[in-house]
């Protein structure tokens, strides 16, 4: 007879283990451990099922994304900010205040805790960064090789004030378009590290959350029409969408895009356009034009703002089509990406 033996964990383990997810004291231990200890508010004090908070404006911006970024640490930041500065942005984009975020970790049995406590620490200094508290979350752990270490999701809440609008619709012709930020720079620091490129500058991610940014453009410019992170699909598929949503033509300059020598190098040898490739720490703002330098200067003051640029304007002319005004004065059609050109950037 094969003798039973009660699956009874033990406490102390370099890894996750299944029973880290299955809710017993594994999971308390995880929780009480680690995530009570990074993300200590007043909220998760609560011990709740739900956090119950309290909002002080009848709107508010809600937003929820996913990250399943690979590799998980990367030159400028990893998974853990990159989840956070994400959310905070998308919020920020509508012209909210980003107050509570929640956090569902799906982490793969086998992943070494060393590297959890990493990554949550990151995403605690920036939470506190941005202003923002965690207030509840979710763990689940699944088998060995059923996904890629470690998953994130993230939604948030933010309040708007009444008198703020920002919308595509709002767009109109003259407006003027800035770039808060150098383009490219996290979906080519994501495809160096994770195919050990070896380019000669590292390119290093420009994950951040933009709140400084935001709000002293919301202080002291009285008409932003459009604020936009242009992530996935990068600034093509960005403008593209705004263009579709207002029914109006975009003009760009190619000769005014910040792009950096490690980025231009790295589109060059791999045949890649850095109008398509991913970005964390920037941001579009549509703004008319009589108040478009002030922005821009607003922006430079900035700590994510100094390599801003004015890159085009908003036209009567191409309703729904971006075009790109190359060195040479000849015009070309920028199309939204089709397909996926860099998978597991976010």
């Amino acid at each position: 007879m094969i003798p039973f033996e009660c699956a009874i964990p033990r406490n102390n383990h370099d890894t996750i283990q299944l029973a880290h997810g299955g809710g017993g004291k594994l999971t308390q231990q995880l929780i009480s451990s680690l995530f009570y200890p990074y993300f200590k508010n007043e909220y998760l004090e609560q011990e709740h099922d739900s956090a119950q908070i309290t909002l002080t404006s009848n709107r508010i911006a809600f937003t929820t994304d996913s990250f399943v970024v690979d590799p998980l640490f990367f030159p400028g930041g990893n998974i853990g900010d990159l989840a956070v500065n994400g959310t905070v942005n998308d919020l920020l984009c509508s012209g909210a205040t980003p107050k509570y975020l929640s956090v569902g970790f799906i982490i793969e049995e086998g992943f070494p805790i060393k590297d959890l406590i990493e990554i949550v620490d990151t995403m605690a200094q920036a939470a506190k960064k941005a202003g923002v508290y965690i207030v509840t979350g979710d763990t689940k752990v699944i088998e060995r090789n059923r996904g890629n270490q470690l998953y994130i999701n993230t939604s948030g809440i933010g309040l708007i004030e009444n008198k703020i609008s920002i919308s595509p619709n709002k767009v109109k012709p003259e407006d003027i378009i800035i770039v808060t930020g150098r383009i490219g720079e996290h979906g080519t620091c994501i495809l160096s590290t994770r195919n050990n490129l070896g380019f000669e500058s590292e390119v290093k991610s420009d994950t951040a959350s933009l709140n400084d940014i935001v709000f002293n453009l919301l202080a002291n410019i009285p008409d932003i029409h459009v604020l936009r992170d242009p992530t996935r699909g990068g600034l093509s598929s960005t403008l593209n969408e705004i263009a579709q949503t207002a029914h109006v033509g975009i003009e760009i300059e190619e000769d005014a895009l910040p792009i950096s020598d490690g980025v231009n190098a790295a589109c060059e040898l791999l045949g890649m356009d850095p109008l398509y490739i991913a970005n964390e720490g920037i941001l579009l703002v549509f703004v008319c034009a009589e108040h478009a330098n002030q922005a821009l200067d607003i922006i430079k003051k900035s700590e994510h703002g100094e390599n801003a640029q004015i890159i085009g304007r908003v036209t009567k002319q191409n309703d729904d089509i971006v075009l790109l005004k190359s060195t040479f004065g000849n015009k070309r059609i920028i199309e939204m990406m089709s397909g996926e050109q860099l998978p597991r950037i976010c």
